[in-house]
């Protein structure tokens, strides 16, 4: 399940030659004509995300970047689908944390591999929430109480082998405390029986919940990132009780492997302006995300990073993909 770290190292190194075309002047004629996004899954806030992004690009380099929603299987559909398209940066993906743990799953795909790394955009914590039927304010206070009622709390995810669920499953091992996981196909229902109290406890985006926080429906005991959430700043981090706890989604934008260095370098560029910019900052902030900056390498390496942490959480839960 594991993705070789070479495998990551060697995208980010030098595109190759293009004949009879000098690079340079490749790269200063980028984009010769609209460049597509492909998103894997259709989420309100990814979506926002490549709009703006979208907006910025379009506006600094004088193409339109349209967004090209193929979602389905998982986010296998949409990641695929940037595997056959031409090296030429016309084509981009909006690689989320679902796309890596897809790639762990189905390794024959290798969706990854065959990925260049532009640039990373943002991130977005989760808050554990339970329903208010349960006991506990505080990460000690459930501990305790899942101690005292070993296997009467159960935690929905939005699915074996999501994000949410991954969160979850972390939890547990670094705690070692009994919850019993309660898969649904996606957030709505699973959301729906959280309120009813059928299910306890579940790690959700915090835009998904804050409504239901803020009317009382739900109690958010802590954040999963390193550090807490603007949304929430009453709300303690995992971490701050369970040593090594963090969880959190991450977005970016990758290219056909073997686009021109200069291509990605432009477009690296460009998004590092746009996330230093106060307004798109701003924009991310609404929705609890922080904004990423830093070379293709860097982000090849957080996708590498974050890949493992999925890996190993998956090996030791022995997750298989529903």
């Amino acid at each position: 399940m594991k993705l070789p770290r070479r495998q990551f190292l060697h995208l980010v190194a030098g595109a190759a030659a293009l004949p009879a075309v000098p690079r340079v002047a490749w790269a200063q004629a980028y984009p010769a004509r609209p460049v597509r996004i492909i998103v894997s899954i259709v989420a309100s806030v990814d979506e926002l995300l490549v709009q703006l992004v979208g907006q910025w690009l379009s506006e600094r380099l004088g193409q339109p970047f349209t967004i090209d929603n193929q979602p389905g299987a998982g986010a296998r559909i949409g990641a695929e689908a940037i595997v056959n398209a031409s090296p030429d940066g016309h084509t981009l993906v909006l690689i989320i944390a679902a796309n890596l743990i897809q790639a762990i799953h189905y390794q024959k795909l290798g969706f990854i591999r065959d990925l260049a790394p532009v640039a990373g955009i943002s991130r977005n914590p989760f808050v554990m929430v339970v329903n208010p039927s349960v006991p506990a304010k505080t990460i000690p206070e459930l501990i305790a109480y899942a101690n005292a009622n070993p296997g009467k709390l159960s935690i929905a995810s939005s699915g074996i082998g999501s994000i949410l669920h991954l969160s979850g499953e972390l939890f547990i091992s670094l705690t070692k405390i009994s919850m019993v996981h309660a898969p649904y196909r996606g957030m709505p229902p699973a959301i729906a029986d959280l309120l009813a109290g059928q299910v306890q406890a579940m790690f959700l985006p915090i835009p998904n919940s804050l409504q239901h926080i803020k009317d009382g429906k739900l109690r958010a005991v802590a954040v999963s990132s390193a550090t807490r959430s603007s949304l929430l700043p009453d709300v303690p981090a995992i971490g701050e009780f369970v040593r090594g706890y963090e969880t959190s989604g991450l977005q970016g934008l990758c290219a056909p492997k073997n686009t021109p260095t200069e291509i990605i370098e432009k477009l690296n560029r460009e998004i590092n302006l746009m996330v230093a910019d106060p307004n798109f900052r701003g924009r991310l902030a609404e929705f609890g995300n922080t904004v990423l900056s830093g070379s293709p390498a860097d982000f090849g390496k957080l996708m590498m990073d974050d890949s493992e942490k999925w890996a190993s959480i998956i090996r030791a839960a022995n997750i298989k993909p529903g």
